[in-house]
């Protein structure tokens, strides 16, 4: 059987060596100790992400070229919502070829 970790002890050591309290680190490790994860990545973000990066353009510079408003471009990275279809489709395009992206932004 795994023993359980002492939070209070691990959290009154990590506080003590940091010299103050430290908001949410018991929260935090309880969490991770149950199994949540810190954060979800769903596919459409990832792939926004990286087509962006793929592209080597900010978000503002991304938004322009495909005419979308940088808010958009934001709620689609953070997952607030996902890509219309197209999009997903143009993002598709633009990690496998990101020349032809570029070229046709020209």
């Amino acid at each position: 059987m795994i023993k359980k970790p002492d939070i209070k002890k691990i959290v009154d050591a990590a506080e003590n060596d940091a010299g103050m309290a430290i908001p949410g680190l018991r929260e935090s490790l309880n969490e991770m100790i149950e199994g949540k994860p810190a954060r979800v990545h769903t596919p459409e973000q990832i792939l926004v992400r990286s087509a962006r990066s793929k592209l080597g353009l900010t978000q503002p510079e991304f938004a322009a070229l495909i005419d979308t408003p940088i808010g958009t471009i934001r709620d689609w990275e953070q997952g607030r919502f996902k890509p219309p279809g197209a999009i997903q489709c143009l993002l598709r395009i633009a990690l496998k070829h990101p020349d032809v992206v570029k070229e046709l932004a020209a």
